[in-house]
């Protein structure tokens, strides 16, 4: 069974920086891209970032593009999120997940298979 456990989050001022990180367990996911959501009080989950099966290709959602940085190291089968210029706005619940087929890359809640249990990061004004 899949398994996915996010790290990392937690409260930090405006302009700081955190990183996330998502381990994940179960099987090998070298040939699936793996992504970052988020999902605000009272908001529909959304795109934050995704990372192509061989680090290649990475997509952002223009709200982070120049502040978080995804990554990937499919030797310990872990994604990272670095986010730096943190905005109260990018206060949410973070998830990381699973792309659902091998050596596909989407950017849509149903690309991704497999989902973790989610990192709260609070970002204070």
């Amino acid at each position: 069974q899949v398994q996915l456990a996010e790290s990392g989050g937690g409260l930090v001022q405006a302009g700081g920086s955190l990183r996330l990180s998502c381990a994940a367990s179960g099987r090998t996911f070298s040939s699936y891209a793996m992504g970052w959501f988020r999902q605000a009080p009272g908001k529909e989950r959304e795109f934050v970032a995704v990372i192509e099966w061989n680090a290649v290709v990475t997509y952002y959602a223009d709200s982070v593009k120049g502040r978080f940085t995804i990554s990937r190291d499919n030797a310990k089968n872990t994604v990272h999120l670095q986010m730096s210029s943190l905005k109260p706005e990018d206060t949410a619940v973070y998830y990381c997940a699973v792309g659902r087929a091998p050596y596909a890359l989407g950017l849509t809640n149903r690309d991704f298979g497999s989902w973790g249990q989610g990192t709260q990061v609070i970002v204070s004004s």
